[in-house]
């Protein structure tokens, strides 16, 4: 008996004629047809959880996460269905090299914004979603999530290797409002700040307001690569009323790191990225903030520079 929360599979791609299709692990791209035995209670759970609102949402089968998009195709309803882990991945699984994930891990008791940036389904989420854990299992402390809609499964408490607890409640942007959402985090005092993807002006003032108030905030954004990233941010901070000038200066002083992510291979795929962080240290001299609150966006060598160091195991920023 085939069932679908026993196959393997990233997407499930649902047609109006109620056919449903997968990855055939193979290639890099072609799918296959996908002919579970539970089909229709599956397609029916789909149908029955639409709230006719929002056509993003998730819904749980047989204990596993899918996040869903319903269209309105030319024939009629399609769906796209991402099935979410079980379990939230650890940081060590995801491919990256060894000294990005021993840097990101150290970040743990900084403040500031760590974007992460990428194409649909390069695994943003999944990266920073599994990087909060080990936040949350490393120190403790209380996490808040604002995802639409929630993907991985964080909400809980943790056993923290410092001997203390961790807990990370995960919400949905009220009525929509990402902006008032993140302003309501902010009242409820969290060590760390998750969002799931800035796409609004709201979201991007209050991320960038958040990253400078002393918390450790998470998010990710749709972008060809870092400098990109940046620019996205500030574009719509700016298209909510805040200043391009500001958005630069609020983004240069609570920038911790932005990455560029990508997935490599076939049937196994791994997280492969281009990276640009700042020093944590904010009483020291900085080149990259420099660059950044001037608006230039020259930062090619910067990125070249730093992952280059990274990679032969030297520090990346030279104590003056």
């Amino acid at each position: 008996m085939v069932k679908i929360a026993e196959t393997v599979f990233s997407d499930i791609y649902i047609t109006p004629d109620k056919k449903a299709y997968i990855p055939n692990r193979q290639t890099t791209n072609a799918l296959m047809l996908f002919t579970p035995d539970d089909f229709d209670v599956f397609y029916n759970l789909l149908e029955t959880s639409w709230d006719k609102k929002n056509p993003s949402y998730s819904v749980v089968y047989d204990g596993i996460y899918y996040r869903v998009e319903r269209t309105v195709a030319l024939d009629g309803i399609q769906y796209c269905v991402r099935k979410m882990p079980a379990q939230v991945p650890s940081f060590a699984s995801l491919g990256y090299p060894r000294q990005l994930e021993k840097y990101l891990l150290a970040l743990r008791n900084s403040s500031g914004l760590i974007l992460w940036s990428g194409a649909t389904g390069s695994g943003k989420t999944t990266s920073i979603s599994s990087l909060l854990k080990e936040y949350l299992c490393a120190e403790g402390g209380f996490a808040y999530t604002i995802e639409d809609p929630n993907e991985q499964p964080l909400d809980g408490v943790y056993q923290a290797a410092n001997g203390g607890l961790g807990l990370c409640k995960q919400t949905m942007p009220v009525g929509g409002d990402w902006g008032a959402s993140l302003k309501s985090a902010l009242r409820s005092k969290p060590r760390y700040i998750m969002v799931g993807e800035i796409r609004t002006p709201d979201t991007a003032s209050e991320v960038l307001r958040a990253a400078t108030s002393g918390h450790l905030v998470l998010s990710t954004i749709h972008a060809n690569n870092v400098a990109d990233a940046i620019v996205s941010v500030v574009k719509y901070a700016a298209a909510g009323g805040m200043s391009e000038d500001l958005a630069y200066d609020l983004f240069s002083r609570g920038m911790l790191g932005v990455l560029h992510q990508s997935l490599i291979g076939t049937s196994v795929k791994k997280a492969s990225a281009s990276f640009l962080f700042a020093n944590p240290d904010t009483t020291k001299g900085d080149q990259v903030r420099g660059i950044i609150k001037g608006g230039k966006m020259n930062l090619g060598t910067s990125i070249e520079t730093q992952m280059t160091r990274m990679a032969r195991g030297l520090p990346l920023f030279i104590e003056s």
